[in-house]
């Protein structure tokens, strides 16, 4: 496994590559994981046809002024491993953007809730539009939030 590294691959790059190359890529090191990636420390973990798991461990850094992490961060990984999960279907050639999603917050994130997990599981994928749907899961298994999404599918253009 290669050390992680962030940055954005070129669309002439991605296109070269089937959806699911590139994502079990960013999970292997082989590609660059985003830069947003960086910035909220998380990890995409594990890819397959239809299903990514990225794992983080939220620190004080992402507190809103409740004292509880932003829901914005849980927001972030659910909107990233269920559109992964989207790209994994994807032909060479093919990307896919967020066109919704919705999101239920069950139980609150704090920075003591170590390490969280979030699984995208797509749902359905056709040529125009993939179907996710996303868990967060605290150490214990225990639901923190759940989301669906909507992903419009096109042709990635070259650079």
């Amino acid at each position: 496994m290669a050390a992680k590294r962030y940055g954005t691959v070129p669309s002439s790059e991605q296109n070269k590559m089937s959806g699911l190359a590139f994502v079990q890529g960013l999970a292997d090191g082989s590609q660059p994981l985003n830069t947003m990636a960086e910035v909220l420390d998380y990890d995409v973990v594990e890819a397959e046809v239809g299903r990514v798991v990225i794992t983080a461990a939220p620190t004080g850094a992402y507190l809103n002024p409740q004292g509880t992490v932003h829901g914005g961060y849980s927001a972030t990984l659910l909107d990233a491993c269920m559109g992964l999960a989207v790209a994994t279907t994807l032909d060479q050639g093919l990307g896919s953007t967020t066109l919704e999603f919705k999101i239920t917050f069950m139980r609150p994130v704090v920075p003591d809730s170590g390490t969280i997990t979030a699984v995208g599981t797509v749902l359905r994928s056709g040529r125009r539009a993939g179907y996710a749907e996303g868990k967060i899961t605290d150490e214990n298994g225990k639901l923190l939030a759940h989301a669906t999404t909507s992903c419009m599918i096109f042709v990635r253009p070259e650079d």
